[in-house]
């Protein structure tokens, strides 16, 4: 039986664990076996800069903490060699390096993961990793946003400009006809007469 001391210093690690994941937007769980030295810190490096959480913990630890937070089911995945991927700020980055470092390398495999609060399989990640980031989303809205009026722009700019080339002061004196081009006013009198 081990000490009290002992017993209270892994109870601190399971609470500080499930404090840390309870507000992760995605949990990524992976078999981080056969890597070599080089290619754990360049993934650790990677993580750290994409402000991803990544770090190796016993699989007890984590399945206590996992209990905790009331997130069931990952008794297969929570054997062997076990590293934990979280972030709290961006649903998609966990999933996307995990995925990206899976790739890259093959010994660094993918065991499952958890998207609010509840388990997922690895289609799931796996799809999750295919969303553009926080960043690209912004600006694919902003971009659909301001297309309408750009839209417009363009198509009064290039009104204007027809206008000047006819002596028009006024766009007003322009119509547009039912094929889409323009005529001035007297022009479109003459064809309707």
């Amino acid at each position: 039986m081990p000490s009290p001391k002992i017993l209270e210093d892994k109870k601190q690690k399971v609470n500080q664990l499930a404090n840390e994941l309870k507000d992760a937007q995605s949990i990524v769980l992976a078999d981080y076996m056969g890597l070599n030295v080089a290619q754990d810190t360049e993934m650790r490096t990677a993580f750290r800069e994409a402000g991803v959480n990544y770090r190796v913990i016993k699989n007890q630890v984590i399945s206590r903490a996992f209990d905790q937070l009331g997130i069931e089911g990952f008794t297969d995945e929570l054997t062997g060699p076990t590293a934990i991927a979280y972030s709290v700020d961006d649903v998609v980055l966990a999933p996307k390096l995990t995925k990206q470092y899976a790739e890259k390398m093959k010994k660094f495999e993918i065991k499952g993961g958890v998207m609010e609060g509840v388990k997922v399989d690895l289609e799931q990640i796996f799809k999750l990793a295919s969303i553009p980031d926080q960043q690209t989303l912004y600006g694919q809205l902003v971009s659909s946003l301001i297309f309408p009026v750009t839209s417009l722009a363009m198509t009064l700019n290039a009104l204007a400009g027809k206008a000047a080339e006819e002596g028009k002061e006024n766009v007003s004196d322009m119509v547009v006809v039912a094929d889409g081009s323009v005529e001035t006013k007297e022009e479109a009198t003459k064809a309707v007469a």
